[in-house]
């Protein structure tokens, strides 16, 4: 790399639909890169650039792990100059691991670890007191503290064990003289001589030396010697007897670490990491959850009380005692039986499930079932009620009982990683220590408040540090890692961004254009590809991608400071961001009667609420991030909705019931993020049928009659016509140890996937490799001009690939390369296909904005529209402003996210919303409203 460069050069990039361009990228700032789906974003800034820059952290690395890498393929372009060490946060979930928490993944939990093993005080589980352990220079300080001349004598207890007479001839013969019975001093040859049963009962302790407190050096070091002996032969412990003008007052010490009985364990940073053997749980070995009786299983819908049969293992004749007996006694143990279960105090379902000596509980009745498991029906019933529940030992903390006995402030580590982040950074900040924790913890303190500080900037303040790394969304995980890039502190490097405003409230997104500024000031430039207009005017500069999708994108419309890009005549994004064009608010909204109800969502931090949800509709669910949007949408109405029409599905979260006009509807879809194909060889048109008609059709080719070459042979998922090698994939896998794995072009068929003879059978000049080369745009126009009934079938599965805006993607694009907004589109499109059922269908999508151009948004307001208009009904979790202002109906949640959140802000439209003033997506809709 060249000295003081200012720019990073890239010469003729044609990565993927790149068309050779030329563009220079400003050093050490914040550098917006946007444009239409499928223009040549993610090519430019993660298949080019990131890819050269992960290029040359191999080729610095030895001989030795170079050979594992020599394949390594440079990008497709003629030079890039000026590229500083690289590094990728993308969208993608960051893991599946059960152990990974928020806590583990941002490096939290690693320095509260080390805060809790350096500072962190042991408290005894029977007297609360703190367990201390006195070392010997503990003890020459206290006795140092007293005034000169005070006259002391230090101690040590004899242990006894067999002959007192042959103990005290021991310590006779080691040279000590006197031992102290009751107070009373007698030398140990006087001893030997008195009754030895009553002196082995008495309170005998032996005489290590007796002084009066100096300031000179020979005497510390003298009391010094005398303490170590007192703990040799006291084992551990030693007593002071002080001569004070009120009389005699001792003091205890131990070198041990233990009280009351109990042998504590010295904390270390073991102690506090659950996934280590010395730390996890014996019983659940740090996963927090075990296989036992789940609650949610025995009362599965907590609306009902005792009475009306809420103990699902208890109705019917048979088990219906157990029931009866609780009622009879009821009232004498206080407890509500016609209350709902969800009601109940924590006690009274302690004493529900515990049982009392008058009736067994619902724990006993398990117990007893457990004694017949030998009896199959026993085993049958024992299983519909076991699943994934709390730890009883560790009540879900994760680790042993022993670190709980560990504080600091007054915190077990258990109780602060519950506490949302927000809240956590307040108490750290406003921690009060004494002066030597405060210079033990120093360094530590300041670590765990810049990471805590970064989570809340960057909008991730209602989550907890145990929250699972799997169940956070897309822009979550790449916000966390954001947060935990930030707190390395790095400088002089490159960080390419995927889309980090997804998943965040208009409210929010302020915090992460200080975030990223605050990145771009430490001395890194920030690289971000986004479709946020409010990131998009704060950036340094815009590099914008275009003018549209595929094989008609690729150049560079527009490079420059954001000021400028009204002017580009060509640029789409300038045309929405100067309101030349843009997306129209309805004319009017459609109206409603017909509705789902969910009552009593209770949910994580739902707080008890009622929503409807309207049919034939677009409703959008809004809220800050954390307000209980997917609690409500993913968490309840999706799963109720799907045991209420098939019978089968996951388990709702709480609530009480779901209601409404659910016979008006015949099923419910989830339109999720997740990859459209579990195979690296699944490809949206495989998904959509397309390719079943397009192999029929390369199989009555003439060449292919001749071979006798079926529909078969045209599959890359089943032997016969693909290539071997490399499985019809066209690449080969290599696994890296060390880094990421390696995606190299299969050597055999050259990435064409299939083998020669089978690429010689042409439909219209073009192969079976041409034609999955194809984009989908170019697929509907060479098919157009075939004549048959295949073709058109092919055209009609195609077409609402186009529809959804994607049409840019090549037909042979496997799955896996697919953003999460790419895969939900091509879910969308599969919908689209299905012929207009008797029933409606409610279709529930997760963020269906994600990675979209305000001009692609108008494409897939259409598409729902589209479903609409066949009779179905939309629900959407999103915060894109532009697709909550063409809302029939919204539903806001807030006020705030985390314990703050989970109340019903607003139902209504969004007119009525833009006049609420307790609701942050109204104040944003309203500028929208009134453009």
């Amino acid at each position: 790399m060249q000295k003081h460069e200012k720019v990073i050069s890239v010469k003729g990039a044609r990565v993927h639909n790149l068309k050779n361009i030329n563009v220079d990228i400003p050093r050490n700032k914040l550098v917006v890169i946007t444009g239409v789906s499928g223009s040549g974003k993610s090519s430019l800034a993660f298949d080019t650039i990131y890819a050269e820059g992960q290029r040359r952290y191999v080729e610095s690395l030895s001989a030795y792990a170079r050979q594992f890498l020599g394949r390594m393929s440079k990008p497709e372009v003629d030079l890039i100059s000026g590229i500083p060490p690289a590094i990728a946060i993308e969208q993608k979930v960051n893991t599946r691991n059960p152990r990974s928490t928020v806590g583990t993944s941002t490096e939290i939990y690693d320095y509260l670890k080390l805060l809790y093993a350096r500072i962190g005080k042991t408290y005894s589980p029977i007297s609360g007191r703190e367990v201390k352990r006195h070392s010997v220079t503990d003890v020459v300080n206290f006795i140092s503290a007293h005034q000169q001349g005070t006259r002391m004598t230090l101690l040590a207890p004899i242990a006894v064990n067999g002959n007192i007479k042959l103990k005290l001839e021991e310590l006779n013969r080691e040279g000590f003289t006197r031992i102290d019975i009751n107070g009373k001093v007698i030398r140990i040859d006087d001893a030997q001589n008195r009754e030895l049963v009553d002196l082995a009962a008495a309170n005998t302790r032996l005489i290590i030396d007796r002084f009066a407190v100096s300031v000179d050096e020979d005497f510390i070091s003298r009391i010094a010697d005398s303490v170590q002996t007192a703990y040799a032969e006291g084992n551990g412990f030693c007593i002071l007897s002080i001569e004070t003008d009120e009389g005699i007052r001792e003091e205890q010490f131990s070198n041990l670490y233990e009280l009351d009985g109990i042998k504590f364990e010295q904390p270390t940073e073991h102690l506090f990491n659950f996934n280590n053997p010395l730390g996890a749980c014996p019983k659940c070995e740090g996963y927090g959850k075990v296989i036992g009786i789940d609650e949610d299983l025995v009362v599965p819908n907590k609306s009902l009380s005792i009475y009306e049969d809420a103990i699902a293992c208890w109705r019917g004749e048979s088990m219906g005692w157990y029931k009866d007996r609780v009622i009879e006694y009821a009232s004498a143990y206080n407890l509500p039986i016609h209350t709902p279960y969800h009601k109940l105090t924590e006690e009274q379902k302690a004493l529900l499930w515990n049982g009392t000596r008058h009736f067994k509980g619902i724990y006993d009745f398990f117990a007893e079932l457990e004694e017949k498991r030998y009896k199959i029906q026993y085993r049958v019933l024992l299983s519909r009620y076991m699943g994934k529940t709390t730890c009883p030992v560790c009540k879900g903390g994760r680790l042993r009982p022993e670190a709980s006995y560990v504080k600091v402030a007054g915190y077990t580590i258990q109780e602060l990683v519950n506490i949302q982040i927000e809240e956590l950074y307040e108490f750290f900040m406003n921690i009060e220590l004494d002066e030597h924790d405060v210079t033990v913890a120093k360094r530590l303190l300041t670590e765990i408040r810049n990471r805590l500080g970064y989570m809340v900037n960057v909008g991730l303040g209602y989550l907890t540090l145990n929250r699972l790394s799997a169940t956070l969304s897309g822009g979550e995980s790449q916000r966390i890692n954001l947060a935990t890039s930030l707190g390395s502190s790095l400088v002089g490097s490159l960080y390419i961004l995927d889309e980090p405003s997804i998943g965040l409230h208009p409210r929010d997104t302020h915090l992460l254009i200080d975030v990223l500024k605050n990145l771009r000031d430490l001395g890194n430039t920030v690289l971000v590809v986004e479709h946020d207009e409010d990131i998009m005017r704060n950036a340094d500069y815009i590099i914008d991608i275009g003018p549209h999708a595929g094989l008609l994108g690729g150049e560079v419309v527009f490079a420059g400071e954001p000021s400028l890009i009204n002017s580009a005549s060509t640029s789409l994004t300038a045309k929405y961001l100067n309101g030349t064009e843009k997306i129209e608010v309805p004319f009017k909204r459609r109206k409603w009667n017909s509705y789902i109800e969910v009552k009593g969502a209770r949910e994580n931090n739902l707080k008890n609420i009622d929503v409807k949800f309207p049919l034939n509709t677009l409703t959008v669910v809004t809220g800050v991030s954390g307000s209980g949007k997917s609690s409500l949408v993913k968490g309840i109405l999706y799963p109720a909705l799907l045991k209420e029409i098939t019978g089968s599905g996951e388990r709702a979260g709480q609530h009480d019931c779901i209601a409404g006009d659910i016979r008006l509807i015949s099923g419910v879809e989830m339109v999720d993020q997740n990859p459209i194909g579990k195979s690296s060889r699944s490809n949206p048109v495989t998904y959509l049928k397309a390719w079943d008609e397009i192999r029929k059709l390369l199989s009555e080719q003439p060449y292919s009659k001749s071979n006798g070459y079926g529909p078969s042979h045209f599959s890359f998922n089943i032997d016969g016509g693909r290539c071997e090698e490399c499985q019809g994939e066209g690449v080969i896998h290599v696994e890296m140890q060390f880094m990421a794995d390696l995606t190299l072009t299969c050597e055999s068929c050259h990435g064409k996937r299939f083998k020669d003879d089978i690429l010689e059978v042409r439909y219209r000049n073009a192969n079976v490799y041409d034609l999955l080369e194809m984009t989908v745009n170019q697929a509907i126009e060479f098919f157009e001009k075939g004549k048959g009934s295949l073709e058109k079938k092919i055209v009609e599965k195609l077409k609402p690939l186009q529809d959804v805006g994607l049409g840019y993607i090549k037909l042979g694009q496997s799955s896996s390369t697919l953003s999460g907004g790419e895969s939900q589109r091509v879910k969308l499109a599969s919908f689209l296909l299905k012929e207009n059922t008797d029933k409606p269908i409610l279709f529930i999508f997760d963020e269906p904005t994600t990675g979209l151009h305000f001009n692609d948004i108008k494409k897939l307001l259409s598409a729902f529209d589209a479903l609409i208009a066949k009779g179905h009904s939309i629900v959407l979790v999103e915060h894109n402003l532009e697709v909550i202002k063409c809302a029939d109906w919204i539903i806001d949640l807030g006020p705030e996210g985390g314990d703050n959140g989970g109340h019903l802000i607003f139902s209504g439209t969004p007119e009525q919303l833009a006049l609420m003033d307790n609701s942050y997506t109204g104040k944003f809709l309203s500028a929208k409203l009134n453009h």
